[in-house]
């Protein structure tokens, strides 16, 4: 059984929601494996915006499984608001799962997500002040809460109790805030066990079943390559694995199961809070891009920071997550440029880099080599098929292949369902033809 991953290639916000949303109207089952509320998809249908930033985009399919496993933090806050906006605009929720070995986001970690970045000044990170941090220190210190605890209250108090001590200590006297109330907040958690605990289960079982019963199983992740916690841009950025091998640890799965893997990367490069970016514009480009592509984030609608297609990161996801093709999505936000650049190499003092160089000084000083390619006027979001593109388009898109040294096999030419063309006619029939079984990894 062929194993399909798909993961984000720069700094998180490729339009993952997009590649992964298609590939769910295949799928039996779709498996959020790590990250928390700090990143969303959106996922447009029939005019209707959807934002998810804890359930899987295939909850949007009325028979397929989705499942947020044990790699996932989860603010059971954002969770039943997510799960009531759903039901609102008529989506069910019944097939919803949760892992009983997910960790939960508390109010502390929040409280100290805020203060540490208030703290750092202008050395901030630029998180999302949804407590992820906090909430995955606390997994790695051995002292979090997890979502099986709520089906045992008394459990849960005892180790509220204990960490609220500890944690209420740092607030008032390293930050000098308030306490957290432990009524206030044991009665909360108290509730929102009595709407999510229906949903929590052993994932894993249920993850490694389907497989085995030749089911389809989509692994969706939040983020991008170059804000792994090992591998990305560090400090700046998240606190999980967001690369393809994160699939395992997160979900519960073994290697085993892989074979193939697709990146997602915008036609440009974005990104959010601080932290290197050598092909950032901060111009009228940069602003273009922006408004155009509307570059606003999904969790918090923070404007994006943009810049030009970057190949020297597209080249280093290729490598550390075993990229056997590309979906580019937003190709569409290009149009109406009389130019457009591609970054193929970093300059630095009088070396060039063509790999992405191994110190961080470095990447931030850096400054980017460009090719400049024609752009094109046409407006292409109608298009069906990668020979109806303009010609200036489809030597852009090659254009990147050659550089990554990776195939292009779909391109999104819009925000809708409708507007991905498939460039890979064997990829088409690998996923798309129901008589054709596959597990699926986003």
């Amino acid at each position: 059984m062929p194993g399909i991953v798909v993961v984000g290639t720069q700094w998180g916000d490729e339009g993952k929601g997009r590649i992964t949303d298609l590939l769910a109207s295949q799928a039996d089952m779709v498996v959020r494996y790590q990250g928390g509320d700090n990143a969303g998809h959106t996922v447009v249908l029939d005019g209707v915006k959807f934002k998810l930033h804890l359930i899987p985009s295939g909850i949007l399919y009325p028979n397929v499984m989705c499942v947020i496993a044990n790699g996932v933090v989860i603010n059971p806050e954002v969770l039943i608001e997510e799960l009531t906006n759903l039901e609102n605009k008529g989506v069910s929720t019944k097939n919803l799962r949760i892992s009983c070995n997910a960790h939960l986001v508390m109010p502390y970690h929040i409280v100290l997500d805020k203060a540490g970045e208030y703290r750092l000044g202008k050395s901030k990170i630029g998180t999302t002040h949804k407590g992820i941090g906090p909430a995955y220190a606390d997994k790695a210190a051995r002292s979090g809460i997890r979502t099986q605890d709520l089906l045992d209250l008394k459990i849960f108090r005892t180790k509220l109790e204990e960490i609220l001590k500890f944690k209420n200590a740092v607030i008032e006297k390293v930050y000098e805030l308030e306490p957290l109330d432990l009524e206030v907040i044991f009665n909360k958690y108290k509730d929102y066990a009595d709407i999510i605990g229906k949903y929590i289960v052993d994932t894993s079982f249920l993850i490694n079943k389907s497989l085995d019963e030749n089911k389809r199983v989509l692994f969706e992740g939040a983020q991008g390559t170059l804000l792994d916690i090992d591998h990305g841009t560090y400090p700046y950025v998240t606190s999980s694995s967001t690369i393809s091998g994160g699939v395992c640890v997160g979900a519960g799965v073994g290697p085993g199961r892989l074979d193939e893997v697709i990146g997602v990367a915008k036609a440009y490069t974005t990104r959010v809070g601080s932290g290197p970016f050598p092909t950032e514009e901060v111009s009228k480009i940069g602003d273009y891009l922006r408004e155009k592509g509307f570059e606003y984030g999904t969790t918090t609608g923070r404007p994006r920071r943009c810049g030009w297609f970057d190949s020297v990161i597209l080249r280093y996801s290729a490598m550390i997550n075993s990229l056997d093709s590309i979906a580019i999505t937003k190709l569409d936000v290009l149009s109406g440029l009389d130019s457009i650049k591609i970054c193929v190499g970093y300059k630095y003092k009088d070396h060039v880099f063509y790999d992405l160089p191994p110190h961080q000084s470095i990447i931030h000083k850096c400054e980017p080599i460009y090719q400049e390619l024609k752009g094109w006027n046409r407006d292409i979001s109608s298009l069906k098929s990668f020979k109806d593109l303009p010609e200036e388009t489809q030597n852009y898109i090659n254009r990147i292949e050659e550089l990554v040294k990776v195939p292009v096999s779909m391109i999104s030419v819009g925000a809708e369902r409708s507007q991905i063309i498939i460039k890979d006619e064997a990829l088409k029939q690998r996923l798309f033809e129901r008589h054709m079984r596959s597990t699926l990894i986003v």
